[in-house]
């Protein structure tokens, strides 16, 4: 059994570790099919031993190519530590700088079995986000983390660790960049081959930065979503009785049953693969679970009746039980469903991210890996199935909405009829649940603010809750507008429920929805409280990448752009930047995300605050610019309706000083361009 220590001296060589192969009894990657040419092997094999000197490469080619013929990548198992994978508290890595620390901190955390969807192959969560493409940059990432002064800036293209170069105490002390293709060359064939190859690499969006904090996330956000999709669609405040239909059980999907609870619905959720269903259920996040649809069905029926708090597994495909909803309308004239979504992986449709309704899990992994061509004909025809029986429902009172997953963009590729006539490219039949239920939210700045207390204490956590609480309640006692404070009430109900509901997956985590002036008021009272010893050890301050202004996605983020940028990812890049100088402890800036690879360009940031006055700087600086960017970004393109109240906000709050749009009536234009 290795230990922390030993982690950090760099790739165990002499003696090398003892080859087990996959470990039984872990879920693992569905295997790949890059289909390499025998040239692109050799440039696989040579780019994975090239991180071993030259006796040892003998000893370690013929396993690497065994992988990669045997699961289309070379993950190197041989070297996946011997130790127990989880956020250990921040004092016990043997670090130089308390930044390095935190960092392993969550990059461990990422690999946690209990927060990683796919643990040996360094895969957190949605199939294939990865943290590293293989273990031997695992090690040398912890080996210059271990070694890294206040004067140095660790940089990591995809995965590889390029190395430490001198830097100053004010710069980020790491910088990641993950899937920066050309964009002509960003294209999922492109992508297969170029990660079995080892060069590029999928970092989702907190994966791949070292920022995911498990499900909790996923969960607030599902909150939130539910919350304001009951609103807007049913106009109900209390869910009570009403039924939300979905998919996903896995990484981010899992948070789906326990937001249902939250919100006090009836969640019907189903998934393919047993092993993801009975984890969250093994978690009590999931209440019941059946394989049979009949008793799914009378389930539903009777938790209708009692207006009971439900989460309920289907151990099954989501199209059968659309396809059941739909025969229940017609023949016995009963909607049982009056919400519903999707969040299998659709951005990864084609290897693993999601499964034909025509064949069991077992055989459809199988047919993945023999035959791509007869299993992607399957998933699209499925997806056709799968909309054809949405389509049924939407004629009654239910609302479909499409959760950023790629599933209607998958559709519409599949022949399915998601189209909306006259519509632009990111418009479909059913709207993005940005366009509809958060779109407004990202405009007035809330997004999806993150800690995790790295003492590792949950008694640290409980302080923070307090700390957070309290912020947002003088923030809403000094005045704010009806539609913000609507938001800050939302988050102060969260988070004072939150630790009742056992979220906590992996690291000491918390998060909720917040502006620029929340974030920046939760940043100082938590740093004040490590400063007067009431916090144990430092804090780290992240977000998803899906947020204000951390991501631009035609298809998800920015899909209520309607100036014609949707396409522009200038402020996903001018975010990553701007944090870096503003005092970020480390940015990160990726290819793909949430809705595929090619699909969007995002950003992210991990800031550690340790008490000093140093930190308080760099967090007003920080969260004030992570913020305000999306916020300017978004008054520009006319997706918010009070931008200028916003902005005036934001003015007085940051010294921000904007170009504001002027108003364009319609008709001078028409006019204008009339023949």
């Amino acid at each position: 059994m290795c230990s922390l220590q030993s982690l950090c001296c760099g790739l165990p060589l002499r003696p090398l570790p003892e080859n087990r192969g996959r470990r039984a009894g872990v879920p693992h990657a569905p295997v790949r099919t890059p289909g390499l040419s025998p040239a692109e092997e050799q440039l696989a094999l040579k780019n994975a031993l090239r991180y071993f000197p030259p006796d040892i490469q003998e000893v370690l080619a013929p396993e690497f190519a065994q992988e990669l013929r045997l699961y289309g990548h070379i993950y190197m198992y041989r070297f996946c530590p011997d130790l127990e994978m989880r956020a250990y508290p921040v004092e016990r890595y043997p670090c130089r700088t308390k930044a390095a620390a935190a960092i392993m901190l969550m990059i461990m955390n990422n690999l946690d079995p209990a927060v990683a969807q796919f643990p040996q192959e360094l895969v957190t969560y949605g199939g294939n986000g990865q943290v590293f493409s293989n273990w031997a940059q695992f090690w040398l990432t912890m080996s210059y983390l271990a070694q890294m002064t206040e004067e140095q800036t660790l940089v990591m293209y995809s995965g590889h660790p390029l190395g430490l170069f001198p830097s100053s105490p004010e710069a980020p002390r790491l910088v990641i960049t993950n899937g920066m293709v050309i964009p002509n060359y960003s294209s999922r064939t492109e992508y297969d081959k170029l990660f079995a190859v080892g060069v590029t690499m999928y970092g989702q969006m907190t994966a791949g930065s070292y920022c995911y904090i498990g499900p909790q996330g996923i969960v607030h956000g599902t909150v939130l979503t539910v919350l304001n999709a009951g609103r807007r669609y049913l106009g109900l405040q209390d869910l009570a009785g009403k039924v939300f239909v979905t998919s996903g059980l896995g990484g981010m999907s899992g948070a789906q049953a326990k937001a249902a609870v939250i919100v006090g619905c009836i969640g019907v959720i189903a998934e393919v693969d047993g092993t993801a269903l009975m984890k969250r259920h093994r978690q009590g996040w999931l209440m019941e679970v059946t394989d049979s649809l009949d008793r799914c069905i009378e389930r539903l029926r009777e938790a209708r009746k009692r207006k009971e708090v439900l989460s309920l597994g289907y151990h099954g495909n989501v199209v059968d039980l659309w396809e059941r909803l739909v025969h229940e309308l017609d023949t016995t004239g009963e909607l049982l469903v009056d919400l519903g979504s999707d969040q299998t992986s659709c951005h990864n449709p084609f290897n693993g991210g999601y499964y034909p309704v025509q064949l069991g899990f077992a055989e459809a992994q199988s047919l993945m890996a023999s035959d791509p061509t007869a299993f992607k004909g399957l998933v699209q025809e499925s997806l056709r199935r799968h909309v054809s029986a949405i389509n049924r429902l939407a004629q009654e009172h239910f609302f479909f909405w499409d959760y950023g997953n790629a599933f209607l963009l998958e559709a519409q590729r599949a022949g399915a009829a998601v189209g909306k006539p006259g519509s632009n490219r990111t418009e479909f039949r059913y709207p993005s649940y940005v366009q509809h239920i958060m779109g407004d939210i990202f405009s007035q700045g809330f997004g999806p603010f993150r800690w995790v207390c790295t003492s590792g204490d949950p008694q640290d956590l409980a302080i923070t809750d307090q700390l957070a609480t309290s912020a947002l309640e003088e923030i809403v006692a000094a005045g704010v507008t009806q539609a913000v404070k609507l938001q800050y009430v939302d988050n102060i109900r969260w988070i004072r429920e939150a630790a009742k509901h056992q979220l906590v997956v992996g690291s000491q985590a918390r998060i909720l929805y917040s502006d620029q002036k929340g974030r920046v008021a939760i940043a100082v009272a938590f740093n004040q409280a490590i400063a007067r010893g009431e916090l144990k050890a430092p804090v780290v301050l992240s977000r998803d990448h899906h947020d204000v202004s951390g991501t631009d996605s035609p298809f998800r983020e920015t899909s209520n752009i309607y100036d014609g940028s949707a396409f522009c990812a200038d402020m996903a890049v001018q975010n990553f930047v701007g944090d870096a100088f503003r005092g970020a402890t480390w940015i990160a800036l990726h290819n793909g995300g949430g809705v595929g690879w090619g699909e969007v360009i995002n950003g992210g940031f991990g800031l550690v605050l340790d008490g000093t006055e140093d930190a308080e700087r760099k967090a007003r600086r920080v969260l004030s610019w992570d913020v305000a960017n999306g916020v300017a970004r978004r008054c520009w393109s006319g997706s918010l309706t009070a931008y200028e109240v916003i902005c005036q906000t934001m003015r007085e709050d940051s010294g921000m000083v904007v170009t504001l749009p002027h108003a364009v009536a319609d008709e001078p234009v028409l006019q204008a361009l009339r023949p």
